[in-house]
Formats: C-alpha cells, sequence, structure tokens
C-alpha cells in the first residue's frame, strides 16, 4: 500500500517535473525534479526495509548519488562536470549491488551485444563531444558496464528482481544516451521528455528490484 502510494506520488511529481520543462518554469522544476526522486528513494527503502540488505543499501546510496547529480544539473549555472561525477559513482554502486548479490557474469553473446551498441553510442557522440570526449568515454563505459551486470544477473539469478533491475539500467542508458545527443548534437523538443521519464522510470524500476529480488 504505501509503495503503491509513493509510486502514484512519485508518478505525479515527475509530471510536473516535465511539465516545468515546457512551460520554463524555475520554481517547479527546483520543487519536483529533487522531490520525484527523493519519493523513489522512499520506495526502494520501503521495499527493502524488512529484508535489509547489502543490495539494498548500495541501490539506496546510488539514489541519493542520482539526487546529487538531479541538483547539479538543474542549477542555472553550468554544472555538467559536477552532476556527470555524480552519476558515473551512482552507477558503480548499482554495479556494486548487482555484482554483491550475484557475482560478475560473463556471457560472450551479450558482450558481443552490448559491444555493438557502445560502438554505435560513441560514433555518434564522440565526433561531438569536443572537449568532453574523454569524460563522455567513462562515463558510456561505466553504463554500459552497468547494464551488462544486470542483466547477467538476471540470467544467473532469473528473478523478478533481478528482471526489473536489468529493464531500469537499460532505461537509465536510453535516458543518458538522449541527455547527450540533446546536449552535444542536436537539440530537439521532445528531448527533455524522453530524458527524464525514462531517468524516472529507470529509478523506479530499480527501486521495485529490492522488493522483488528479497521477497518473491
Amino acid at each position: 500500500m504505501i509503495i503503491s502510494v509513493l509510486t502514484i506520488t512519485a508518478a505525479i511529481s515527475a509530471f510536473f517535473c516535465i511539465r516545468s520543462r515546457y512551460i520554463e518554469s524555475p520554481v517547479q522544476l527546483y520543487i519536483f525534479k529533487p522531490l520525484t526522486t527523493i519519493l523513489i528513494f522512499f520506495i526502494a527503502l520501503t521495499a527493502g526495509w524488512t529484508f535489509r540488505s547489502a543490495y539494498m543499501y548500495f541501490i539506496l546510496a546510488g539514489i541519493i548519488l542520482s539526487l546529487a547529480g538531479d541538483i547539479f544539473l538543474m542549477l542555472p549555472s553550468d554544472q555538467f562536470i559536477s552532476g556527470l561525477l555524480s552519476f558515473l559513482m551512482a552507477h558503480l554502486l548499482f554495479i556494486a549491488a548487482f555484482v554483491i548479490s550475484s557475482g560478475i557474469g560473463i556471457t560472450w553473446w551479450l558482450i558481443l551485444m552490448l559491444g555493438i551498441l557502445s560502438a554505435l553510442i560513441l560514433f555518434i557522440l564522440l565526433p561531438y563531444a569536443g572537449k568532453m570526449k574523454v569524460p563522455v568515454l567513462l562515463y558510456m563505459f561505466v553504463i554500459i558496464i552497468m547494464a551488462w551486470q544486470a542483466w547477467e544477473r538476471w540470467l544467473s539469478l532469473q528473478q523478478t528482481g533481478a528482471l526489473l533491475a536489468g529493464i531500469g539500467s537499460s532505461l537509465f542508458l536510453l535516458s543518458d544516451f538522449t541527455l547527450a545527443i540533446n546536449r552535444f548534437r542536436k537539440n530537439f523538443v521532445s528531448a527533455d521528455l524522453i530524458v527524464l521519464s525514462t531517468y524516472y522510470l529507470s529509478l523506479w524500476f530499480i527501486s521495485l528490484s529490492v522488493l522483488y529480488t528479497f521477497v518473491h
């Protein structure tokens, strides 16, 4: 019941956050962007409270660093590097959560598939990244590893929670790729809708993975 209420509230908050980008309302953005992430944090906390584990704590810490990234990226001054570093550390914590609960997985067809995807992403982005080439390369490398280990975990455990984490990690990758396209290559109107909706959905799926990993 509590998780359902938090989910509905987070969805409403996410709607107003996305809306704030299109009506150019900084006040609404400053309220609803962090609020949505905070609500998702409490979803993960509620989901994992009964079966507290290292997995839950790593996920919670990753969401807190994502919140820091939210704040840096919405500031009036350009804090892109600070936001990038915050999300980079969040991804490392998510990777730690996935690995600590199932070990490091190595499935060659999955590595090949993600390798091709990585090459495509970098081919699209790197020529336009300018001085940000190295940070973008490092960031994309880490988030690809996060998606890789999330799906390796699902292949190993075959649990609902692992599947949710895999979906969440993939949505995070889509969100960040769209953000990078919008920032470095070409601005487009629907970018904020895609970036924010997939971002919040990714955190929601990852937060729910805490519940379904240890209950079902």
